[in-house]
């Protein structure tokens, strides 16, 4: 019988995720809405990303399944695999980002060589994923203890020597938010690959959402602090300015490592929900590889867009799986497709794309998943459960 993972281990986890340069980098996009602005709509983005994150790690881990075996329950076997596909896309191409963003960052610390410094970040990861995530919990230990001392002192240093300048830039507060709700809103495909292995479901993600939660908005707003008080994005002219040297190298590696590791484990369990005979550890490794590749062949500098197109695709995702899960108590696990939903999700994404040019002020994410759950609750009430009753009847 394998091992379950407890509250701390999983708290750990998400912790390391947390503790990223892609979530400073984000708060840095920030700059634009001011300070108190910027700070606002970091903490509202966060706690209605954290909210659907909680929710999404409820689902999976209650069902004992894995993030895209948990999607079987609301689009059917076959269904899933769009899901499942879509999802190792985007955490091959999260791993490329976090490897690139972390080698620009060490080597504007040290001058190693940006390719060199990929490679070692990759090897880490690749390190990371032999030991196993039901092993790391003494790793991990060390690793985040470390980055948390290291991250405050740099926190400390930025909000401590400089004065806040003038915001520059444009940015609606439309975009501010869906910048920041884009962070959760990406782990979402990926929280069940470790509540489904936790001792308590509901604790674990409720941990992991809090704790991610916390960790993200302390980055979001050391980059929306660096930006305001230093006007540099710059991630490692900010730690050398910040005098840290060798201590923020380490911050920018193992935060990349802690992080990208949860991407690179995750693909490998995505593909293996399509292909249930390839091996998830090998196949992380695989994205490992491609995302280390990546980051020395691509320039991967702005992310935003990036961002943009997770919430179109996982917004009305998560949509219709609470409706079908917490509402209307849907299964359609034993359905090769659930047509219906993914003609759901089709418009949502829709949705979502034209929402996201109209600059609303509760952003896009929320009236779209809004609209679909009503949606979704609709069809089922009137047209699915309409269907089964007549079918029944004959």
């Amino acid at each position: 019988m394998e091992r379950r993972t407890s509250l701390t281990e999983n708290g750990l986890i998400w912790c390391g995720a947390g503790i990223s340069i892609a979530e400073i980098l984000t708060g840095t996009y920030l700059a634009p809405l001011g300070m108190w602005q910027g700070l606002l709509v970091i903490l509202i983005g966060h706690l209605i990303g954290c909210l659907l994150l909680f929710l999404s790690g409820v689902i999976g881990g209650q069902q004992r399944l894995s993030a895209m075996n948990a999607t079987k329950l609301s689009f059917g076997r076959h269904g899933a695999y769009l899901f499942a596909l879509l999802n190792v896309l985007q955490l091959v191409g999260w791993t490329g980002i976090m490897i690139y963003d972390g080698a620009v960052a060490a080597n504007g610390i040290w001058h190693f060589g940006q390719w060199l410094w990929a490679l070692l970040i990759g090897l880490l990861i690749i390190l990371w994923l032999r030991i196993g995530i039901r092993h790391l919990r003494g790793f991990n230990i060390v690793a985040i203890t470390v980055l948390v001392i290291l991250t405050a002192i740099l926190c400390g240093v930025i909000f401590t020597h400089h004065q806040v300048l003038p915001a520059g830039g444009q940015l609606s507060w439309a975009q501010g938010m869906e910048l920041v709700i884009a962070m959760p809103l990406s782990w979402l495909p990926l929280i069940s690959d470790y509540t489904s292995a936790a001792q308590q479901p509901v604790g674990a993600s409720a941990v992991s959402a809090i704790v991610y939660g916390l960790t993200s908005c302390w980055m979001a707003f050391i980059g929306l602090g660096a930006a305001l008080l230093t006007k540099d994005t710059n991630i490692a002219t900010i730690i050398l300015r910040a005098g840290l040297g060798s201590a923020g190298l380490i911050i920018v590696v193992f935060s990349t490592v802690t992080t990208t590791f949860m991407d690179a484990y995750s693909a490998g369990i995505s593909a293996k929900a399509i292909f249930s005979s390839w091996s998830g550890t090998l196949t992380a490794i695989v994205a490992t590889i491609i995302g280390v590749i990546g980051a020395i062949t691509l320039p991967m500098d702005n992310f935003s867009n990036f961002l943009y197109l997770i919430g179109s695709v996982f917004a009305p995702m998560i949509a219709v799986q609470l409706t079908d899960y917490f509402l209307v108590h849907a299964d359609h696990r034993h359905q090769e497709f659930s047509w219906p939903n993914l003609l759901l999700w089709a418009v949502g994404f829709i949705l979502y794309r034209i929402l996201i040019n109209l600059n609303l002020p509760c952003g896009s994410t929320v009236p779209t998943i809004l609209v679909v759950m009503v949606l979704t609750w609709l069809v089922h009430r009137f047209v699915v459960k309409a269907g089964a009753s007549t079918s029944a009847d004959h």
